[in-house]
Parts: structure tokens; C-alpha cells; sequence
């Protein structure tokens, strides 16, 4: 929810689901947003996680203290528009110093009717989110009754149970082309997808044709396929049932998967795994990941806060074979990527398009185009 009014500046409040309040200067627009109050840990790339359809009814907090030293430019988004509910910071910058800056970021905010809240203390309120995790929350600037807040915020929707990816889904198919030759046709299911992974793809001879969520397994396929992505995207994967059941039917047919993200959680449920909600998620660029294939240790961008439940030593069973955990995260152990011994298809939890960096996991995209070009040598 989120009921902009203006762009004036003024006092602003934070109210959390457990009371706790935070009082500020509104930033950006002026008027009031609910959505579950989640840190980012990045100390660049904010362009790119604002814009993410996965933040889609979340207040995101940024841990870095100076945000907007870069302005906003008209190449780096990754979705048509700012995708978060709510905005914290605490020392915007007034004068954006980029000479690929085209407006402040508190204008490019108020623009799109994203309300947020600057100068408050962002340390303490990453400490409170840490200790007692992500909750649902309201940032306002034109009620400042903290009482009647926080009685809304427990009258607002939460984010477990929440099925998203019908609201951030493109409504139309649309194709990325390659530069050069085709290699390959991949079709991406669109659960929230960023702009830059089509992108990726493209790069290395790949035609993407990204389709709605609602797509079928037949709709999927009729593109000409030589294989099938699962995309990001917002939400609980417990609510993602048709998702689910068209990566079994992609599964059954022996096409070629990979997954990111809500996609790696999606795979997941597929095989037959649960999954959870994590205490905060993980969100930022710098969250230290192991490939155990080769053991080599990634730094690698994330926003998440479900996670797949899967034990991370040896295989387990599957209706498609045995799996392994491939990857985990070396902060929690949590499990970071999935890999099938028996089908082709493999996922990872976090974002190796990472526009804003980093790119130690760029090589996933490598690793698809070899299992697409082994499935069409094998046919």
C-alpha cells in the first residue's frame, strides 16, 4: 500500500510490527507505506536493488549510511520502475556526483510516489531487524501518531503466505535477442525477472524468450526451447504451486533448467524439498558463498528471505533422481544452490547477473550454455 501526496520534506515516522519507532525526515514522497522491513548490506548498487521486482512490498533499509552519491541513471535499472514499498536511509546525498547521473535519487523517489524516511539511526534499527528479524512495518510522513501506526501495521498483509509473482510478471511475452549467432533458445518463465539476466544469456549466443508467469508447460516448449529458466521474484515460494508443477513437467521431459533465486526455491519444492522463512534473509552484494563442485569461495549479490530446506552433505533421493546441495552460504550455512545428478537441471539462490557486481558468479551462465549444448549433442 502506498498513498503518496507530495514531495515536500518534514517529519516522518518508522513503526514496526513490534512497536518499536523510529522518528525521521521524510524522503521522497510524502504520504505512507506498509511492507515487511528487510536491511541490504550493499554499499553501492542501490539503483539496481530498488528497481528489483523481488524487493515488490518490502521497506527496504540500506546499512550503508551515504546513499545517492551516484544519482540515478536511465541504463541501470532492472525492472520499468522502483519496485520497493518503502525506502530507509540515513544521510541521502543532496548533490549526486556521477556523470551518468541524470536526477537525485530523492527525486527520482518522489517521482514515483515511493515513500521513505531519512536520519534516522539505520545501525540500531539493522541491530533490532538482526536480533528479532524482518517484520512487517509502516513508514509515514503524514500520520505521525505512533499508536495508530503500529495498530495498522498489524492490520497489513505479511510476507509469509504471500503470493506475489502474478503482481511483477510481465503481462506480454517478449524476446532478447543475441548479438550475434544463436547458439541456443531459452525460454524464461517470468516470476519477477531482472533486466539484466535475459541480458546475460544474450551475451553468450542465447535467444530468451520471457514469458508470464502464468505461462504453460506447452507454451514454454513452443518457443523452440532448448531449455527452460526459472527467474527471481518476490514472495513466499510455499504459495508458488503452478510454478512448481511446471518445473516437474520440464523435468519429466528431460529439457534442460536452470533457477535463480525464487527459482532455485521453486526447483526445490519440485524435487520434493520444503522451504522456510529465514530469521532477516540475506540482501546485499557481499555475501560469501562456497561452490563445492570446485570449493572456491564466491562474493555474490542476494536478496532473499526464504531459503530451501535440504541437508547440505551427500545426495538425497528425488521423483527425478538424487540431488546434492552445490552450493552454501558460508555466513549461516544456508543452502545456496541445487544440483540434479539424473535431469538437467541445476539453480543457485542468488544473483549471478549482479549488475552492479559482484562477478565472481558469472560463470553459472557458462555452466548453462555447457548443459544446453551436451542436451542438444546428446539428441
Amino acid at each position: 500500500m502506498n498513498t503518496p501526496m507530495s514531495t515536500r520534506s518534514g517529519a516522518a515516522l518508522l513503526v514496526l510490527e513490534d512497536g518499536r519507532t523510529f522518528r525521521g525526515e521524510a524522503y521522497g514522497a510524502v504520504g505512507e507505506t506498509f511492507g515487511e522491513a528487510v536491511f541490504s548490506t550493499g554499499m553501492t548498487g542501490y539503483q539496481e536493488t530498488l528497481t528489483d521486482p523481488s524487493y515488490h512490498r518490502q521497506v527496504v533499509v540500506m546499512t550503508a549510511p551515504h546513499i545517492g552519491n551516484t544519482g540515478v541513471n536511465d541504463e541501470d535499472a532492472e525492472s520499468d520502475r522502483i519496485r520497493v514499498s518503502g525506502y530507509v536511509v540515513r544521510d541521502p546525498s543532496p548533490l549526486p556526483s556521477s556523470w551518468r547521473s541524470r536526477r537525485p535519487l530523492g527525486d527520482a523517489l518522489a517521482e514515483q510516489g515511493v515513500v521513505g524516511i531519512s536520519a534516522i539511526d539505520t545501525r540500531a534499527l539493522t541491530r533490532h531487524l538482526r536480533s528479532h528479524g524482518a517484520m512487517r512495518a509502516v513508514v509515514s510522513s503524514v500520520d505521525l501518531d505512533p499508536a495508530r501506526l503500529w495498530q495498522r501495521v498489524l492490520q497489513s498483509p505479511p510476507m509469509a503466505g504471500a503470493d506475489l509473482t502474478g503482481e511483477v510478471t510481465t503481462t506480454m511475452p517478449y524476446v532478447v535477442e543475441p548479438a550475434g549467432p544463436v547458439r541456443f533458445t531459452v525460454a524464461a518463465l517470468d516470476l519477477g525477472i531482472k533486466r539484466m539476466t535475459p541480458v546475460r544469456m544474450a551475451e553468450r549466443g542465447i535467444r530468451v524468450h520471457v514469458l508470464p508467469a502464468s505461462a504453460t508447460p506447452d507454451e514454454l516448449l513452443a518457443t523452440g526451447a532448448d531449455g527452460v529458466f526459472l527467474s527471481n521474484g518476490p514472495g513466499d515460494p510455499a504459495t508458488a504451486d503452478r510454478a512448481v508443477e511446471l518445473t516437474r513437467a520440464v523435468l519429466d521431459r528431460g529439457v534442460p533448467l536452470f533457477g535463480i533465486c525464487f527459482g532455485n526455491q521453486v526447483l526445490g519444492r519440485a524435487l520434493g524439498r520444503s522451504t522456510y522463512k529465514l530469521r532477516f534473509g540475506h540482501r546485499g552484494i557481499n555475501q560469501p558463498v562456497q561452490d563445492r563442485t570446485t570449493g572456491r569461495v564466491e562474493v555474490t549479490a542476494h536478496n532473499h528471505g526464504f531459503a530451501v530446506d535440504a541437508p547440505v552433505e551427500g545426495a538425497f533421493d528425488t521423483p527425478y533422481g538424487a540431488a546434492s546441495v552445490s552450493h552454501v552460504g558460508l555466513n549461516d550455512g544456508v543452502v545456496e544452490g541445487l544440483r540434479c545428478h539424473d535431469v538437467p537441471a541445476f539453480s543457485v539462490q542468488y544473483h549471478p547477473e549482479a549488475a552492479a557486481g559482484p562477478h565472481d558468479a558469472a560463470y553459472l551462465f557458462d555452466r548453462f550454455v555447457d548443459l544446453l549444448d551436451h542436451a542438444k549433442g546428446a539428441a
